[in-house]
């Protein structure tokens, strides 16, 4: 038996792992997704024909409805041209806000570009109504008493400046005519956090009750990952605890879905919470509306239908206060726009007490392992400026860790190897007595004090670490574009060399296989890049040191598992085939060595 249960348990853990994401999850996902929208856009038209004319309007707590998408989209142009606008420009953040709505909804990312291309576009984060994914972020009131004239969508504020900018805050106001002067007060520091200064000014004869509210609003569902390793959609922390789908089976671990708000009972997910965050997350970005710790708040997650796009809205309105005449009343929230960088994170978290701030990055079940493991890795490319060197080092750390029980396992496996004459004749002098075969060889490791499956702890170990550096590469932006050396500009996504072109020495490039689904999934999958091979070559050396299987059967399937890891892992980021390749170049070296020491022919 040696390795083989252990080998099977790794096989069976990474086969149902990717079979899971690919063959389940992403059609499941895509299927909810579909059977949501269809439902969704069911309902709109049951409702229209209920009412053709009209549609009811919000509980008084929650925030109105935005404005209905166009029927056909603008471009960014176009639609930054309906409004006049006043200039957002810090050295992290680009863009304006709308002095129409009073929207914070052109926002570009000054540090980050859509591809490894330096010329390639930076990324625009929030984009204002009427484009394409439409995405921004508004703020606003709601009044108790209908009658009370309020800014809405189409108010156009005055600014009181030319910029907003850090150290330069902007404020716009409005006069509702009627002794209610409105005004929002901008303030932007040196990252990517808006603090946003709602006040309130009755100059009337009569007292005024109106709630605050923020509001973050997207066109369109993303198109996420597509598998469960990292969730994308609303997140938020209410009640100082992750919110999380209601009913899921692990459901502490897994957020909340847009098809969760899509299949909610009138579109909407309704929250009471004592302060907390609110806001919809991607793979790498994050826009969260922040409400002060010590308010009573009515969060609401809600989702409908215009123009057969779906949108989603993530709001929050404040304590409801009377405005006395002559007096005024001022309230406070902040919106963090940006990078989910975890240090930046972990800042706002405990410098302005925003509550597990720092749960925005989906580090998993694993957490206690993957943190640690990005910390290290973090640490390690402060000294070396490169991540892919700090992937090996931390291989190199993790080694010496384990180098005790390493080191007895290889001793075990070199033992093992040395005993294969005699495990031969055993096999030979009771080959038709599989009892008393398995009776001797038992007395002979006893005999010779060897321990067979102590050869499996080096693997039991690198599972969990495999997953764990996976996880880190996936979810960290500070891995996104980072690059190694040679032909490897992005350590978080697959190798881009193939085998299809001879590794790009062929004048044709490699076509997009997505485009074909049966035949384009075959074809990608035997599109395999440098390191894959690498790392199947590595594979490979190690196994030959090892004692083979007595089974001829097993020997070749052993043999065959070198050409399968390569294939299954030609997929995974490159950063981690380069852990797994420099991590078996390391355990061949640190078992030849102990196999040179006990005389044992390699």
């Amino acid at each position: 038996m040696e390795q083989r249960n252990l080998i099977y348990m790794l096989i069976a853990f990474v086969v149902i792992f990717i079979g899971y994401q690919q063959f389940f999850e992403m059609p499941r996902q895509r299927q909810a997704q579909l059977a949501a929208q269809q439902a969704a856009q069911q309902a709109a038209q049951q409702q229209a024909a209920l009412a053709p004319s009209t549609t009811a309007g919000p509980p008084a707590a929650t925030a109105p409805p935005p404005a209905a998408a166009p029927a056909k989209p603008l471009d960014q142009a176009a639609a930054l041209a309906l409004s006049p606008r006043v200039p957002i420009a810090s050295t992290r953040l680009r863009g304006s806000i709308a002095l129409k709505g009073g929207r914070i909804d052109d926002l570009i990312l000054a540090d980050f570009r859509e591809t490894v291309d330096p010329k390639s576009p930076n990324v625009h984060l929030l984009s204002p109504s009427g484009t394409v994914d439409a995405y921004f972020v508004d703020f606003g009131w709601v009044a108790k008493d209908a009658a009370v004239k309020v800014p809405d969508k189409d108010t156009v504020w005055a600014a009181d400046g030319q910029s907003l900018a850090p150290g330069k805050p902007l404020t716009l106001s409005w006069d509702n005519g009627a002794g209610l002067k409105f005004s929002l007060i901008f303030a932007l520091d040196d990252e990517y956090m808006f603090t946003v200064g709602q006040k309130v000014e009755n100059s009337g004869a009569a007292p005024v009750e109106i709630r605050p509210y923020s509001r973050a609003h997207r066109s369109g569902t993303p198109k996420g990952l597509g598998f469960a390793v990292l969730h994308e959609g609303p997140i938020g922390v209410l009640n100082d605890t992750l919110i999380t789908s209601e009913g899921a089976f692990f459901g502490w671990l897994w957020g909340v879905s847009y098809s969760d708000v899509v299949k909610a009972p009138d579109g909407n997910i309704n929250y009471d919470s004592k302060g907390g965050w609110l806001g919809f997350t991607d793979k790498y970005w994050l826009v969260s509306l922040i409400a002060e710790q010590k308010d009573t708040i009515f969060a609401q997650l809600h989702h409908d239908i215009q123009n057969k796009i779906d949108q989603y809205q993530a709001s929050f309105t404040g304590p409801s206060t009377s405005v006395q005449p002559g007096a005024s009343m001022m309230a406070g929230t902040r919106t963090f726009a940006g990078p989910k960088e975890l240090s930046l994170l972990v800042r706002y978290r405990d410098q302005l007490g925003i509550p597990k701030f720092d749960l925005a990055v989906d580090f998993g079940i694993l957490w206690f392992l993957t943190k640690p493991i990005f910390y290290l890795l973090d640490f390690l490319y402060s000294l070396v400026g490169n991540f892919g060197i700090a992937i090996m080092l931390l291989t190199v750390a993790i080694k010496l860790l384990f180098l005790p029980l390493a080191n007895r396992s290889y001793r075990a496996m070199s033992k093992m190897k040395a005993l294969g004459p005699e495990m031969t004749k055993l096999r030979e002098r009771f080959k038709d007595d599989k009892a008393k075969l398995n009776q001797e060889m038992m007395a002979l490791y006893k005999r010779e004090k060897v321990n067979p499956a102590a050869g499996c702890l080096p693997i039991v170990v690198q599972i969990p670490v495999f997953f764990s550096l996976y996880k880190v590469l996936v979810v960290t932006i500070e891995m996104r574009q980072a690059p190694f050396f040679g032909w490897i500009h992005d350590l978080s996504v697959p190798d881009p060399t193939s085998i299809m072109n001879f590794f790009g020495f062929a004048p044709w490039a490699v076509p997009d296989f997505a485009v074909v689904p049966m035949i384009g999934g075959i074809l990608a999958m035997l599109s395999i890049g440098v390191w894959p091979i690498i790392m199947g070559i590595t594979m490979f050396l190690q196994q030959k040191l090892n004692p083979a299987p007595p089974d001829p059967v097993q020997a070749r399937m052993f043999m065959l598992l070198p050409i399968v890891f390569t294939f299954m892992l030609a997929h995974f980021a490159a950063g981690l085939v380069i852990y797994w390749a420099w991590n078996n170049l390391l355990s061949i070296a640190q078992q030849r060595f102990i196999m040179w020491r006990m005389g044992v022919k390699a």
